[in-house]
C-alpha cells in the first residue's frame, strides 16, 4: 500500500484497504481479528503506521506500507 503522508493510522488503513467502511466496522475488526504490526499484536485504531511497517490481519496476506517515493 502506498501512502503520500508521513504516516497512516491503522483505522485509516482498514478503510483504505476496503476492509472497513465505518468506525463501527473498524471497531468490530479490531475486537474480532488478530492484527499484527511488525510481528507485534495491535488493537489500537490510532496506531500510526509508517513506511516499512508490515501489517498482517488474521491469516491473510501481509500489507506493507510504502511512501510515494518508494513506489
Amino acid at each position: 500500500m502506498v501512502i503520500t503522508t508521513e504516516y497512516i493510522t491503522l483505522g485509516q488503513l482498514l478503510k483504505f484497504a476496503g476492509l472497513a467502511y465505518s468506525g463501527g466496522d473498524i471497531k468490530a475488526i479490531l475486537a474480532n481479528s488478530e492484527i499484527f504490526v511488525n510481528g507485534e499484536a495491535e488493537n489500537r485504531r490510532g496506531k500510526k503506521l509508517y513506511a516499512g511497517d508490515i501489517i498482517k490481519i488474521d491469516d491473510n496476506d501481509e500489507i506493507i506500507i510504502k511512501n510515494d517515493n518508494e513506489a
